[in-house]
């Protein structure tokens, strides 16, 4: 009997439980834009990350993997003085440089950036953290004997300054290096080595106490053997070096 009264109290607060679910669902789906905007900057930042660790690294918008077509054809020149332009291998001007001169079949092409100067064609100097290097290369590779040459390895020597500016730039950009050698002792001959890597490419700056220079060396990384065996050849011939 004394159910009958109840019935409209709990319609009512049915209603109310409603309507309370209504305007908390509300609230989250209207929350702070601030907040929105910071969320989508963390997935788009996070997208970016995940895009970067399978895309190679590039030195000044020259990427590693790109053709020696690409790279010849393209007007992306990071040396000085102005109006160099990039000589290979395959050219007839490599002899003039002390270069290796090869065909167009070859399995490596080593490039350098060179001007003409009053003397003959000279090499230039790359461009590397706004400072000139002392040497460069660029090395192009087959991954078999059908395939096209493709950008596999850019590596300077730069001075001890530049390559102290240069290590905390790449932090800057890529985060804190994998540290491969400690060096307490310099006149031991330990080298800092520094290495940045995603999936497909690292970046590797090599302190040298007894020069008080660096090396920057970019590379691809190809798990196929035929790849390895090229590295093999090019760190046992010095003519392979360019």
């Amino acid at each position: 009997m004394t159910s009958q009264p109840l019935r409209p109290f709990a319609g009512r607060l049915s209603r109310l439980l409603v309507w309370a679910l209504f305007a908390v669902t509300s609230s989250v789906a209207h929350a702070d834009p601030a907040a929105r905007e910071v969320t989508a900057v963390k997935h788009y930042e996070a997208d970016e990350r995940r895009r970067a660790a399978d895309k190679p690294f590039e030195f000044r918008g020259i990427p590693l993997g790109i053709t020696l077509d690409e790279f010849r054809a393209g007007s992306t020149v990071r040396a000085t003085p102005v109006g160099s332009v990039p000589i290979c291998e395959t050219d007839v001007l490599a002899g003039s440089l002390g270069m290796s001169l090869k065909t167009g079949e070859s399995l490596t092409v080593a490039c350098r950036w060179a001007h003409r100067s009053a003397a003959g064609w000279t090499v230039s100097q790359a461009v590397v953290d706004g400072a000139p290097a002392e040497d460069h290369v660029l090395r192009f590779a087959r991954a078999n004997q059908q395939s096209g040459l493709r950008l596999f390895e850019i590596s300077f020597v730069i001075n001890e300054v530049t390559a102290g500016d240069l290590r905390n730039a790449l932090a800057a950009r890529y985060g804190e290096p994998r540290l491969v050698t400690k060096t307490d002792a310099p006149a031991n001959g330990a080298l800092p080595v520094y290495v940045w890597e995603n999936a497909v490419s690292s970046i590797t700056l090599c302190f040298l106490p007894s020069t008080h220079n660096g090396t920057l060396t970019y590379l691809l990384k190809d798990p196929d053997a035929w790849m390895k065996s090229l590295v093999r050849q090019w760190q046992a011939s010095s003519a392979e070096a360019g």
